[in-house]
């Protein structure tokens, strides 16, 4: 199998629990583990995605409201581990029905906990398979290029497109990927029904966290 699955099943395999919401930089926990985030336009399936990753139907919530995640939430990851790894999951963008102000207030927190988060180690941004590269992800991908923030495509909701479209997605996905400065090149293509992708993703923040300190034990082959 591919370079890391097993780690990765390991990794997701561990209980993982909610750890706390942040409306306010000064609530953000101190960055004193390795953490990845995950970004995408409201309703691209952030909660979904997070679920299947980690097994658990309700863990990350899910609304058939666009803009319901108001706040960033913290996964714990395993959830008894004192350094455990954190999941992010970042305010939808691009759609929801609050005020302005409110909306404002979001965006400035995500800037500043882009910006300013030493331990982030990657930003996955979510792409939804039947719509592709909108003028808002754009614009969250010159946030992150700006930041210097290691990011990476990951389109979601490929079991609602053929494979052909999945294809040519993927081949424009990764053009976008090679203009960018801080985009990682190789695009992951996932759906939270099938659990297509799935273990390529969970592969890939296996990679990124440290994963001895968390008592993962590598020994032979990926099986």
């Amino acid at each position: 199998m591919t370079n890391g699955i097993a780690a990765g099943r390991w990794l997701f395999a561990q209980n993982c629990a909610f750890r706390l919401g942040v409306a306010d930089p000064d609530g953000l926990p101190p960055p004193d583990r390795d953490e990845v985030a995950f970004a995408g336009r409201s309703n691209v399936g952030k909660s979904s995605l997070i679920n299947a990753l980690t097994g658990r139907d309700n863990l990350a919530r899910i609304s058939n409201t666009p803009g319901r995640t108001q706040e960033l939430n913290f996964f714990a990851l395993p959830a008894e581990a004192a350094g455990a790894l954190h999941l992010v999951d970042l305010p939808g963008y691009g759609y929801a029905r609050e005020s302005k102000g409110k909306i404002a207030a979001w965006q400035s927190l995500t800037r500043d906990y882009l910006r300013g988060r030493a331990c982030l180690r990657r930003v996955f941004v979510l792409i939804d398979a039947r719509h592709g590269l909108k003028s808002n992800d754009h614009a969250t991908l010159n946030i992150l290029d700006e930041a210097a923030v290691n990011y990476q495509l990951v389109a979601t909701k490929i079991d609602k497109i053929s494979e052909t479209e999945s294809d040519t997605l993927a081949a424009a996905l990764a053009e976008a990927a090679r203009a960018r400065p801080a985009a990682h090149p190789d695009i992951i293509r996932t759906s939270s029904r099938t659990k297509a992708g799935i273990d390529e993703l969970r592969a890939a923040i296996a990679r990124l966290a440290d994963l001895e300190s968390l008592g993962y034990k590598a020994g032979g082959t990926d099986r």
